[in-house]
């Protein structure tokens, strides 16, 4: 990484529905401008209006957040690439040798049913563990 540039950020799930745009949302919160963080899916979708509540609860909007798809990125220089699901890490594109690539997976909060308490519930305790592993990033090389 060139001196004063940002370390740019890519975070990976499936569906680009929950996990990565929490994840997204968490880290430019949290780390204030060190990272320019992107997020995108293999497969993506609507983001669920849980992982939006569950954020607003914490002061973070992602209301206007747009599902995209990992090859809008393809060509581009990442710092680092999170992938935070199986299914993501396994079709993730190659990335050039400079890029870190790191793997968590977390349980895919969108498919636990239940009321729709029981469902925010569930949001929030994903939303609360990505936020705690997000805390210890980046790890140390």
């Amino acid at each position: 990484m060139s001196e004063g540039k940002k370390q740019r950020v890519l975070i990976l799930c499936t569906g680009n529905a929950a996990r990565s745009p929490m994840a997204e949302g968490l880290l430019r919160h949290d780390a204030g401008d060190r990272f320019e963080v992107l997020s995108a899916g293999v497969q993506p979708c609507k983001v669920r209006p849980e992982a939006i509540a569950v954020l607003q609860e914490l002061g973070i909007d992602l209301s206007q957040h747009r599902p995209k798809h990992v090859d809008e990125f393809a060509g581009q220089r990442f710092d680092y690439v999170l992938t935070v699901c199986d299914h993501a890490r396994e079709t993730c594109p190659v990335f050039p040798a400079q890029t870190r690539t790191i793997h968590h997976s977390f349980v895919d909060p969108g498919t636990f049913p239940g009321s729709e308490e029981e469902r925010l519930a569930r949001f929030r305790k994903i939303r609360d563990e990505i936020r705690a592993y997000l805390r210890a990033f980046p790890p140390e090389p």
